[in-house]
């Protein structure tokens, strides 16, 4: 018989750790297998709410926003990149040369989770692909109603939701509320409404965290 887990994992588009995060928490779920059952929710976090809608050079915001030296910048996103090769995903530093405003993706990522769980996961995928792999302006209503599009959603019912303020107050109400929790950082992953872990923790955080809540017994690995 599986055991039902609820997991909110808050997060951003435009946050390296949160695909770390994502990845983790998946290789742990397929570690545990099908004695669990997630249920797995999106929630908006914004790193910079403020970003205008050109968005800015990333070596330049992050020198400015972290007070560090660009070698400093590229030490860190080196550090990221081994992270996401370990667990198979992509960070192509030498594409991510844009930050970019992130609220209509998060805008989007709300329709998704009203349209099903593995629609809001597959556009998940597809934006941290698109951002951190290829390098695209997620801000931009056209690559994000084919993202929308690839994720098997309906791509002219994304242009829609884009081409006005559907979905907005949602996201914020969503943001209030876990910026009111105490969220300041992500990734955070809250589990069954109660336990939090933040960061891009290994696989074997989450696998323990999962099956200490599910009842399952670690398997003997010797």
């Amino acid at each position: 018989m599986s055991v039902p887990i609820k997991i909110d994992f808050v997060s951003d588009v435009a946050c390296p750790w949160c695909a770390v995060g994502l990845k983790s928490l998946e290789e742990a779920m397929s570690r545990v297998g099908e004695e669990l059952q997630v249920e797995l929710h999106f929630q908006p976090f914004e790193l910079n709410p403020q970003m205008p809608a050109e968005g800015e050079d990333a070596v330049e915001h992050l020198t400015r926003k972290y007070g560090i030296s660009a070698e400093q910048a590229a030490q860190n996103g080196e550090a990221i990149r081994a992270r996401g090769a370990a667990l198979g995903f992509e960070f192509r530093m030498d594409r991510r040369r844009h930050v970019y405003n992130t609220f209509d993706a998060h805008r989007l990522l709300h329709w998704a989770g009203l349209e099903g769980q593995e629609r809001q996961l597959a556009l998940k995928h597809a934006l941290l692909r698109a951002y951190f792999t290829e390098g695209e302006d997620v801000s931009s209503a056209d690559t994000l109603a084919q993202l929308a599009a690839e994720a098997g959603l309906d791509g002219t019912r994304a242009r829609q939701i884009l081409a006005t303020d559907e979905f907005a107050e949602a996201v914020r109400q969503q943001e209030s509320f876990y910026a009111s929790q105490g969220i300041t950082a992500v990734p955070s992953v809250i589990f069954n409404d109660r336990h939090l872990i933040q960061g891009g923790q290994p696989v074997e955080l989450f696998e323990q965290a999962l099956r200490q809540l599910a009842g399952i017994p670690l398997p003997d690995r010797a």
